[in-house]
């Protein structure tokens, strides 16, 4: 079966890999949750293709109840869709040829690389990613066994270790699904929950570039040798997360996050919470359709950044983000190259945080044309369908409410836009669109701008 499977990935372009890699998982899994012992109740196969492309895209968007309408196994089933789908299809497809020693194709190390770490592992890969999912599992164990404790005071040690379990898994890959029908509403005055469920999430979508060079960084500083700083992309995503964080956290402060009168404790948390959670998470411990529009505005942007390159997290990611700003930095003050953080970007780098921009922008645009035209009939609010829209492309699970009542082609939309959010507008370009062997270079014209 292993070596049919590889020569199944071996003709292919790296990106092609990557969409049936997702694609074959959503399909797994939507016909493991059509089995009668995995749910209660009737489920369609619209609503199982919704819920396990939800899964295997880390979304956390639900059209049913997850907690009440699947079983145990249908729990499980999910659960590991999330983790599938957080690490990514090709990366364990990398470990289970590293189980039976063999030595995966130049083609399929590519796809890893470009799906997890965005650089080539070369002869390093079984080290690295070995050690790679080594500490992802020790972060989740880790988070569960926090969440346990802060959990089995106010119900039983079985429901809350498998809780605990389910929700530190959701949490690191950003998942947002949760076995309760109000998120962690419920829970928001727990502390050990909420910070917790907030250093999971943060974790998770710094990347594992990220999480690679402080794992490097750790070691030197307890062997006390000398070493550089940290890396251009892991001082990048450090910034800009915390900028993002701090900043939606007081602008949600300052706009009412919670809707009612409260302590400014729980204010505080609350919008530090959301700020953190919005970044591709989708818990939330605020009723959001009771949000002032302002604050919706906020969550939208946050959503649209999303987490960082090779995180579990979704969006245009954070690096993208600072170079289009260093880029327009550079622009306005009549430089001829890109600077950031004392270092030279490449064109090509601009170019292609351009590209991923410009591409999410017109996919949005688009769906919530086509959202209005399918659920505008029901008198629903704009709000809601850009929210919506956005969450589901940013690969977040927040809702305004509306997820549960989408029209059977308004969900349809929404499984397309999960898809193409987690694999990427430019992955999917990429594998649509033919390459040219060469550009024909024509004429240079003038256009007036502005």
């Amino acid at each position: 079966m292993i070596q049919r499977f590889g020569a199944i990935l071996r003709p292919r372009a790296p990106e092609t890999m990557l969409v049936s890699g997702f694609a074959g998982a959503i399909l797994l899994t939507a016909l493991a949750l059509l089995l009668p012992w995995s749910h209660r109740g009737s489920l369609g196969p619209l609503d199982a293709l919704f819920t396990a492309t939800s899964a295997v895209c880390v979304t956390g968007l639900a059209v049913v109840d997850t907690g009440s309408r699947f079983t145990a196994l249908g729990q499980g089933v999910i659960l590991a869709a999330i983790q599938v789908g957080g690490l990514g299809v090709m990366t364990f497809a990398a470990l289970a040829f590293n189980l039976v020693g063999r030595r995966m194709s130049l083609r399929a190390r590519t796809s890893l690389a470009d799906s997890l770490v965005h650089r080539d592992l070369g002869g390093e890969l079984r080290s690295q990613f070995l050690s790679i999912l080594r500490v992802v599992l020790l972060l989740e164990a880790g988070g569960a066994i926090l969440l346990f404790a802060g959990l089995v005071p106010a119900m039983g040690w079985p429901h809350a270790a498998w809780s605990g379990l389910f929700h530190a898994v959701s949490a690191f890959c950003n998942a947002g699904f949760s076995l309760y029908a109000d998120s962690l509403t419920g829970l928001r005055a727990n502390p050990v929950v909420s910070a917790t469920v907030m250093a999971l999430i943060v974790t998770g979508g710094l990347g594992v570039p990220v999480l690679w060079d402080l794992k490097k960084r750790l070691r030197r500083i307890a062997s006390r040798a000398p070493g550089d700083r940290f890396a251009l992309h892991t001082r990048l995503v450090l910034w800009t997360s915390a900028l993002l964080i701090a900043g939606g956290a007081l602008s949600l402060l300052g706009l009412g996050p919670t809707g009612e009168s409260s302590g400014a404790g729980v204010s505080l948390s609350a919008a530090l919470f959301q700020s953190v959670t919005a970044r591709t998470a989708g818990f939330n411990t605020v009723p959001i359709g009771a949000l002032p529009l302002a604050s919706l505005l906020v969550l939208v942007l946050l959503m649209f950044v999303g987490g960082s390159p090779g995180s579990c997290a979704g969006g245009i990611k954070t690096t993208t983000l600072a170079l289009w700003g260093a880029s327009l930095a550079s622009r306005l003050r009549g430089r001829r190259h890109v600077r950031i953080l004392d270092r030279f970007v490449p064109e090509d780098r601009i170019r292609h945080a351009s590209a991923v921009i410009g591409l999410s922008v017109l996919w949005n645009i688009g769906g919530v044309l086509i959202l209005s035209v399918s659920e505008g009939g029901a008198g629903t609010p704009l709000r809601e369908i850009v929210f919506e829209q956005v969450s589901a492309f940013a690969t977040v699970g927040l809702t305004t409410g509306l997820t549960p009542d989408l029209s059977a082609s308004g969900r349809l939309w929404i499984v397309a836009s999960m898809f193409v959010g987690r694999l990427g507008p430019l992955t999917m370009v990429m594998v649509m669109v033919r390459k040219r062997p060469a550009e024909v270079r024509f004429p240079e014209g003038k256009v007036m701008i502005g």
